[in-house]
């Protein structure tokens, strides 16, 4: 995510991890670089890539940088990557800083060989694990959980048979949320919390094997979606094909994927365990017509996350669905706008109303979510200052309250605009005509009988969580 889209939207996305073994021994950097392209929308702040050969002299090469995926590499530095086996990943920092050194994959070079490790997730006791670390001597270069995991993973291969083996020992420590995709030099894993809080999926191509952050990246490099890493699962993928360790599997009613992968994190064409987001958009869309009907004459969404569900408010209702915003696809690092002062013109650089589309019109605008509501109140104004007459705010989120510990990069309570204002009083804050939130026990339509987290709108969270925000706490 750019500085631009922090501001803009108030939330921070999570990360993208993406992993390739080419059984016939051709060079994965390629793929990799294309499954990070599709994956680019959950983190834009760095990316890397590191690769081995399984055949060769097994050491891994790796480039990482400050950037998006096409910024940091291109044709000769793809072509330097040489090796059939590799793991990458974008970042968005929602744990540490943004510096080149909290870049992933992390490569570790200890006394059993090497390991290539990429993450995406936050853990709960990362604090503890470090400092139990630092005690014993591990000296750490970044500010990231990531590499406490790494650290554990290194510790625990040294007593173990096997890396799989080390890496299921090192989840009995870690708490939290994780997808990991962990390459060794022969082998490559993944890793899914118990939980199931981040998504993780396997792809193949011929003899290509892929692991994957969403279904949209597996497509992306041609391969066909084989299934989802399961909640507490651990995959090995090895020159004899697949091999699964259940035994970190917690019952299916304690499971809590991320509600808000489908509403806003995943890309519109993913399938994340067996619902595809495009659906559940619309379901969420029809519920908050059903719960929130009024008379209008279109019905638009704030791209892109509120388009879907716009459709879905439309179906329900009848009225017209229109497109009435042009995005600017190009904005890039250069408008950094940090400033509250600033948001507005930040805004307008990365939105810009149709005046046509809604004068003389009542207009309602669909968006996924409101943090702290100065974004909302600046493309409500922009809207009638185009000349719709009427704005109807439908969020297809319910109100956040609470902090999340997760990856999700929702503030601390002081900034949620919901935490300390009613929904009416948020109304007259933004300039909405009438404004209508997700009803919480409507969020299951989504995702049917799948469980789920909704801690940032219930408080309830599925494990024991600091007492504390943890989300900079190394920096």
């Amino acid at each position: 995510m750019t500085d631009l889209e922090r501001v803009s939207t108030g939330l921070g996305e999570e990360c993208g991890v993406f992993g390739a073994y080419d059984m016939d021994g051709r060079d994965v950097a390629p793929s990799i670089y294309y499954g990070l392209f599709a994956l680019q929308h959950r983190g834009q702040e760095s990316c890397g890539i590191a690769v081995t050969d399984t055949e060769g002299k097994r050491r891994f090469l790796s480039r990482k940088g400050l950037g998006h995926v096409n910024e940091v590499f291109h044709e000769g530095t793809l072509e330097e990557l040489k090796g059939n086996l590799g793991v990458g990943h974008v970042r968005y920092s929602t744990a540490g800083g943004t510096r080149v050194e909290n870049a992933q994959p992390l490569v570790i070079n200890y006394v059993k060989g090497a390991l290539a490790i990429a993450h995406n997730g936050n853990l709960v006791n990362a604090i503890e694990l470090r400092k139990e670390l630092e005690y014993t001597g591990a000296i750490f270069q970044t500010t990231i959980d990531s590499e406490v995991i790494a650290y554990h993973i290194a510790r625990e291969r040294l007593n173990s048979r096997t890396a799989e083996e080390a890496v299921k020992r090192a989840m009995k420590k870690i708490r939290g949320a994780y997808a990991l995709v962990i390459s060794s030099p022969r082998k490559m894993i993944g890793a899914r919390d118990p939980f199931g809080l981040k998504p993780l999926c396997i792809g193949r191509r011929d003899n290509t094997y892929f692991l994957a952050s969403e279904s949209c990246a597996i497509t992306a490099v041609d391969a066909e979606f084989v299934r989802d890493v399961l909640p507490g699962e651990i995959v090995t993928i090895t020159a004899d094909g697949i091999a699964s360790d259940m035994s970190m599997a917690m019952p299916e009613e304690k499971q809590a994927r991320c509600i808000f992968e489908y509403i806003y994190f995943a890309r519109t064409d993913s399938r994340i365990d067996g619902v595809e987001v495009y659906h559940a958009r619309i379901l969420a869309g029809r519920a908050l017509a059903e719960s929130f009907p009024v008379e209008a004459d279109l019905v638009v969404g704030v791209p892109d996350s509120g388009l879907v569900a716009a459709k879905g408010y439309s179906e329900y209702s009848g009225i017209p669905y229109g497109m009435a915003f042009h995005k600017n696809s190009y904005v890039g690092r250069t408008f950094i706008k940090p400033k509250q002062s600033d948001r507005e013109s930040s805004v307008k650089i990365k939105l810009n109303v149709i005046p046509e589309v809604v004068r003389g019109k009542r207009i309602v605008m669909v968006d996924d979510s409101i943090v702290r509501g100065t974004t909302c109140a600046n493309i409500i104004r922009m809207l009638k200052s185009a000349g719709a007459t009427e704005v109807h705010v439908r969020i297809s989120s319910p109100p956040f309250l609470y902090p999340c510990y997760f990856g999700t990069d929702v503030p601390s309570n002081e900034q949620l605009i919901a935490h300390s204002h009613t929904t009416e009083q948020i109304r007259e804050m933004i300039g909405a005509d009438t404004l209508g939130y997700m009803e919480i026990d409507k969020l299951k339509n989504m995702v049917g009988d799948l469980k789920y987290c909704d801690a940032c709108f219930t408080g309830n969270y599925p494990m024991e969580v600091p007492g504390e925000d943890i989300s900079h706490a190394f920096e």
